[in-house]
């Protein structure tokens, strides 16, 4: 089997109509990329965040006993995006995974603190090495936020603390909080997805028995009286402005905090 990737690179305001077009034409996935080397921040939890331009690839399987008409399918696909910028490319069952596979690579945090995709061997192995899946959710250490975040906790004393997680994604900071030593972390999302991203992590680094995530009402629940010793969320700064009260009530009173996800003009 081969697959087909038509890449089409489209203005923010097309994106949503651009996945669905692809998708009505039989793209079996289709995946968002930055154009023009535009930084973000942390999304929202369960929020997908866009470039100003992006590059949206749909992906189209041809199985070996039938060929796609591709300037058929392009032609449909200008008429109803007549400038946008396309091209198309074959690639083998096993040159697509590999592509994908490509694109990740062990990041370091810092001294003995890497983030390393699950399928990569840790460049030391005798560092605090975070195994990551990086196809779940957001929050791979790649965003400027979540780096800042894990060199930030990377500093911070979490031995035998209780650390909190609000607004987890893929649960990296609970995660790299209990390899770092922390007795128990706390994870919450209003993301489904992101609470499941967040238990397979934690299960690949071998932390799962040290973690409770879940969605915000059953997170209250389970957390109880309890207070952290260390609180991070890494949202934006609305949700954060919004949830201080709340925030408050979380931790003990000489708790060490990192909100991360705020802008220079809005500080």
């Amino acid at each position: 089997m081969k697959w087909l990737q038509i890449h089409i690179t489209v203005d923010q305001a097309q994106v949503d109509f651009t996945e669905t077009l692809l998708s009505s034409l039989g793209a079996v996935s289709v995946t968002l990329d930055d154009a023009e080397n535009q930084d973000l921040l942390e999304p929202l939890p369960g929020e997908t965040p866009l470039w100003n331009k992006v590059i949206v690839t749909g992906i189209y399987a041809q199985e070996d006993d039938e060929e796609i008409d591709v300037s058929a399918l392009e032609t449909f696909i200008r008429l109803q995006i007549p400038d946008a910028p396309m091209r198309h490319e074959f690639l083998e069952d096993q040159a697509w995974e590999r592509t994908w596979m490509d694109a990740y690579a062990p990041i370091q945090i810092a001294e003995k603190f890497w983030i390393v995709p699950e399928w990569m061997q840790a460049p030391e192995a005798d560092a605090v090495n975070i195994k990551l899946d990086p196809g779940l959710a957001f929050g791979t250490g790649n965003h400027a936020s979540t780096f800042l975040c894990l060199q930030w906790l990377g500093k911070t004393d979490v031995k035998d603390k209780i650390v909190i997680d609000y607004g987890c994604g893929s649960g990296i900071l609970a995660v790299a909080a209990l390899l770092l030593g922390a007795k128990k972390a706390y994870a919450t999302d209003i993301d489904p997805q992101a609470v499941l991203a967040t238990k397979q992590n934690a299960e690949l680094n071998g932390v799962l028995d040290k973690l409770y995530v879940g969605l915000p009402e059953e997170f209250n629940t389970e957390l109880g009286e309890q207070k952290a010793d260390v609180f991070v969320a890494n949202i934006l700064a609305g949700p954060l402005m919004m949830l201080e009260p709340e925030f408050a009530n979380l931790v003990k009173p000489e708790a060490e905090f990192a909100l991360a996800g705020v802008i220079e003009e809005q500080v």
